[in-house]
C-alpha cells in the first residue's frame, strides 16, 4: 500500500510551488530555473504515473510485431516514440503529420 501523499503528488505540489509560490518572488534573474526545475517535476511525474502502462504496451506492440514487415515495424515504431512523447511533452504524441 502507498502511503499518502504518493510520489506523483509530491512532484505536483514541489511543481505547484515554484511555478505559483516562487516564481512570482524571484528576480527575473533566477525565473527560468525556476520554470525548469517545475518542468522537471511534472516530467518525473508523469513518468511516474506512466511508465508502467507505457513500458508495457511498448512490450505488447514490439512482441506482435511481425518480422520483416516494415510498414508495422514503423507504426511499432511511432508508438513507442508516442508513449514516450506522452511523458516527456504531452500534447506532441498526438502529431499525425508526416
Amino acid at each position: 500500500m502507498q502511503y499518502r501523499p504518493t510520489a506523483s503528488e509530491l512532484l505536483a505540489t514541489l511543481a505547484e510551488l515554484l511555478e505559483d509560490t516562487l516564481l512570482p518572488a524571484l528576480p527575473p534573474s533566477l525565473q527560468h530555473q525556476a520554470r525548469v526545475g517545475a518542468n522537471l517535476a511534472r516530467i518525473v511525474q508523469r513518468e511516474v504515473e506512466l511508465r508502467a502502462e507505457s513500458a508495457k504496451r511498448e512490450s505488447d506492440v514490439l512482441a506482435a510485431l511481425p518480422e520483416g514487415d516494415e510498414r508495422a515495424e514503423w507504426e511499432a515504431l511511432v508508438a513507442v516514440v508516442r508513449g514516450d512523447l506522452a511523458i516527456a511533452k504531452p500534447g506532441y504524441d498526438e502529431w499525425e503529420a508526416e
